[in-house]
């Protein structure tokens, strides 16, 4: 997986391409983290995390997956649940450019943003897991449902209700649909305008407004990667 990092006006931009669907492995979330280390130490004024075209994410890499022994599984799985934490409580905005599927892993990573734009086409955006038989971890649920509406929780976690670009926008899930083209532009000036925002206040708020949650979903993260069912997509 290749990513990015570049740095324009006061706003950095976080790009994921292994030019394919954007699968993610252990180097992955590495790399991701590498590219946040260097957002804290440079202090851009928000951050945009971008796909390529056609893919967000499509999740954790399932031909890697079965692979791995048990001890490399359980690694692989929490540092997944770490780095969408740290995400998630990133002191500095945080805007997703979602420019294609985001599946499963990916629909997390856009959920650990602040605000979500999507480009407009044939996309999906879709929480699988229970459909799929994986039971999902409190990191995964607490996640969701901070981006999810409430009303339609049951809809989206539970009963896996793949969205539609357009879909997801109606119901709350997404900020805006934006033709592809245009979608990098339009998250940017959204992280823009966010930037203007007092860095230390946005970074209070929201660590104060998740860290109960937070503290519930890293309490439980080893131990529930330990009791995932083997080779378990998320």
């Amino acid at each position: 997986m290749a990513v990015t990092y570049e740095s324009r006006d006061g706003i950095a931009t976080v790009t994921l391409d292994d030019g394919k669907v954007n699968a993610m492995t252990l180097a992955f979330f590495e790399a991701l983290g590498g590219a946040l280390d260097r957002a804290e130490a440079e202090g851009p004024r928000a951050v945009v995390i971008a796909g390529r075209p056609g893919f967000f994410s499509a999740g954790l890499d399932l031909k890697v997956l079965p692979t791995l022994g048990p001890e490399d599984f359980v690694r692989t799985t929490t540092a997944f649940g770490e780095l969408m934490l740290r995400l998630f409580t990133f002191p500095i905005p945080l805007i997703a450019a979602v420019t294609g599927h985001a599946i499963a892993g990916g629909a997390f990573l856009a959920y650990t943003c602040d605000e979500r734009y999507v480009a407009d086409g044939p996309f999906k955006l879709h929480v699988n897991e229970v459909a799929i038989a994986l039971p999902l971890p409190t990191w995964a649920l607490v996640i969701a449902a901070n981006a999810i509406p409430r009303r339609w929780h049951t809809e989206a976690i539970l009963h896996a209700r793949a969205y539609a670009p357009a879909e997801a926008r109606d119901r709350g899930i997404v900020h805006e649909v934006v033709p592809a083209s245009d979608l990098v532009a339009a998250a940017t000036a959204r992280a823009a305008n966010l930037g203007k925002m007092d860095p230390g206040a946005y970074a209070v708020a929201k660590h104060r407004l998740r860290e109960r949650d937070v503290a519930w979903a890293r309490k439980n993260l080893v131990a529930e990667a330990r009791g995932l069912p083997d080779r378990a997509p998320l």
